[in-house]
Formats: C-alpha cells, structure tokens, sequence
C-alpha cells in the first residue's frame, strides 16, 4: 500500500510540476515510508506535498476463549453419568505428586556448574515430565483439584472443622492431585534451561516465553509444566474429567509466572522502580485469569520462601505473611492452602501438635498445609479445623532411589522415565 500511493504521488508530481519536477518525484520515492506532510525542497522554493491518508487497518479481533467446563467431584453427575460415562462414589487414598518447573534445556542445566547438581536432585526435564503424564494417564489417574478433597463445615459443637469428601469419579478411575512449586520463574533459572514466563499466545493460549541456548527467542507450549499439562488435558480430556489442573505454589519475592511484581527492601525503591513493579502487575493480571479459567489454582509457598520449623520468628513469619498477602494474594485471589517451603513442618511436627506458628498460619485462612514425603498421607487435626498431608516428588532424588519401584511403582516405571542421556553420570539405586 505504502509504494502503491508513492507510485500515485510521483506520476502527480511529473504531471503538475514544472523543470524541478524530476527531483521532487525520486525524493517522493525515497521517502515514500515517512509520514504525509512532509517539505520537499525545489531550489529556492520549498512546497508541501500532502499524499492521501493511508487508512489504518482494523484491529484484528482478540480469539474467543475456547469454552471450558469445570466439574464438582463431590457431586455425582445426574443419574450417574455424564457424556456417557458412569460415575462412582470413590472414599480410598487420594494420591498427590508435585513438582518444581521443568527443564527446557538439560545442555544449560547439566552443563557442570555450581547448580548442576541441585537441578539434578529437585527437577524433571520436560520429555521426562510428559512421561510421567503418559503414563499416569495410562494407569488410571484423574486429576482433582486440592481444594475439592477436603471441605471446612461446622461440627456438632458449632465449630469449624474439615472433613474429606466423598468423590465420584468416572468408573475404575483413581483420583490424583497435582501441584507445582516455585512456579515463578527465579532469576537463577533463567540460564540453567528453564524457561522465562508466560504469555497469552494469538489463540489466547497458554503459552511459555524463553531464550533457547544460542539466545533465541522461544515460544512454545512443550518446555514448560504448565503448557505441557495443558496441551495434554486438550489431547486426552478425560484425565481431568472435572476440568482441574494443578495448584500453582507462589513465593513472591522474585514475583510471579515470570513477571517481576515484588518490591525489594535490598535497594533503594525509586518511582521507576514502582512504575515497573505497577506493569508487572498488570501484565500478569490476564495470565492469572486464563490458568483460573482453565482449572489452574493457587496456594502460599511464603513470600520470602522462609522454613516454618522454628528458624523464623513470630514476628518474622507475620512479616512474611502479610507481604504474599500484599503482593501475590492481591493478583492470585483468595486461596486455603498453605505448601511449606523445604517441606518443613511449623513447630517441629504438625500433625500431633498444634503450636503457635501453625495457629496463626490457620487465622490467616490456610486450612490445607502440604509437606513433603515417602507417600500421599493426610491427616484431619481434631483440635483446630485444618488438614495436613504429604506429597510425594518426582525427581532426581526419588527417580535415581533405590525405593523408587516401592514408593512410585503405583504411577511409572522409572526405567521409563528417567533420561539418563541427558542427566550427569551419578549413578541409580535400581537395577
């Protein structure tokens, strides 16, 4: 278009211009990119030539969102089935696996740093994470959402306390929770192969952000946990039959999903500094309401990523609780779920205990607190209204164990699983 009317306005000049008409048509040309309006010197005379305004193209319309169903699971279906499939009531373990952000690129992580070794112990590679879909997916596993396992109701005595509900689950499936930890994308992962945030793609999607190994810039939805899961659930939609993906577990202080929305006591806080942290917010605002949409929930992993189990203060806790209130729980929303940092219980054992950190934690309005451990344990307190429970980990620490067959025979078979081309040589406790 934009040569198009160049062309039009130099044929013009030749016809109404007289001896310097040469000179003002190729400098028409030349300039054919810039704004109308522009002077174009003819000797000593100097003449305004005005072409006609190119009309603006219309904005292309945003994507509808595709619909997406969410589900109760503690309601049975009308007359036991939906979309042709049989529903029952399901009362046994409730199994729970979570994992940190995936590797994108295992030649950045296992490239024999200082972080080589951590990246081994607390994370999968991508293709190792698909594989453990695959084959939960194949053994049965639904996924539910951790809020739907446990309510909060009023006992007999008037108070509160939790309960565990009764799921009706499609026929010989088995319930399985998901969640994710540290899923906001810290300045240290960003160049050990992981990738660097999310965005909304052109087909409002989900989508990861990143820089590949020689620098370049990556969009994908098959280098990160969350885009993984998601194009997964649209392949096979009947391993998330109530439309539930995972928990996302948040600190706050390298911000959140990749964008940086934290404030920083360390330096100076310059209105710059807030003007960013202000867009930052902004930014992520649609990303949160999309994975929301989408069946992606949100829970506390502490702002400060602080251990609970008596190095903190009271006072320090409180801080720290009230800034992911302040800075993540203000874009994130309301959330009862609580996912100790470290796997660290508050007051040493918070199953047979009831301290003073975990009665605060509970005033906040946490009523599930996740640890870490060898199977799917959960626990309903009898003197205050919460549930604990542990979570098991698939790993570098668990996929290279030698109890990897009996804690995790249940979901995979690790020799499955485990890439062992790509990970550094240390060795497995199985044969």
């Amino acid at each position: 278009m934009r040569r198009t009317i160049a062309l039009l306005l130099s044929l013009l000049l030749l016809l109404t211009a007289g001896c310097g008409s040469g000179n003002r048509a190729a400098g028409a040309e030349e300039n054919s990119g810039e704004t109308a309006g522009e002077v174009t010197e003819t000797g000593d005379q100097a003449e305004e030539t005005v072409p006609a305004p190119e009309e603006e193209p219309e904005p292309e319309p945003a994507p509808e969102p595709e619909p997406y169903a969410i589900y109760d699971p503690t309601v049975m279906p009308e007359g036991g089935q939906r979309d042709g499939v049989t529903y029952e009531a399901y009362d046994g373990i409730v199994e729970h696996l979570f994992f940190h952000p995936v590797i994108a690129y295992p030649e950045l992580a296992f490239d024999g740093d200082a972080q080589e070794k951590g990246l081994d112990d607390y994370m999968v590679t991508a293709e190792e994470f698909l594989r453990i879909l695959e084959s939960v997916y194949e053994r049965g596993y639904v996924l539910v959402d951790i809020a739907d396992v446990w309510s909060e109701v009023t006992g007999e005595d008037g108070q509160p306390k939790m309960v565990r509900n009764t799921l009706y689950l499609p026929e010989g499936k088995k319930p399985l929770i998901f969640s994710y930890d540290d899923t906001n994308y810290y300045e240290y992962m960003l160049e050990n192969g992981f990738t660097y945030k999310l965005i909304l793609g052109e087909d409002g999607k989900i989508w990861s952000w990143g820089l590949d190994p020689e620098g370049n810039e990556v969009v994908s939805r098959d280098l990160d946990a969350i885009t993984i899961l998601d194009k997964f659930v649209e392949e096979h939609p009947d391993f998330s039959p109530f439309g539930a993906k995972a928990c996302l577990s948040l600190t706050g202080y390298e911000g959140i999903l990749g964008y940086r929305t934290q404030t920083d006591g360390d330096v100076e806080w310059t209105e710059e500094r807030e003007a960013f942290r202000q867009s930052e917010r902004e930014a992520v605002k649609p990303i949160i309401e999309e994975l929301r949409r989408t069946g992606w929930t949100f829970g506390s992993h502490t702002w400060g990523h602080i251990r609970l189990g008596g190095s903190r203060s009271m006072a320090e806790i409180q801080t720290d609780t009230q800034k992911w209130f302040d800075e993540v729980g203000s874009l994130v929303g309301e959330t009862n779920v609580l996912f100790y940092p470290h796997g660290e219980r508050p007051d040493g054992d918070d199953w047979q205990k009831t301290g003073e950190v975990f009665q605060y934690l509970q005033s906040q309005g946490f009523r599930i607190f996740c640890s870490v451990g060898i199977e799917s344990f959960s626990y309903i307190k009898k003197d205050i209204s919460a549930v604990i429970c542990d979570r098991l980990h698939p790993d570098g620490t668990t996929l290279r164990s030698k109890y990897v067959d009996e804690r995790y025979g249940q979901f995979y078979d690790v020799r499955e699983i485990i890439d062992l081309d790509v990970r550094p040589d240390l060795g497995v406790g199985w044969s």
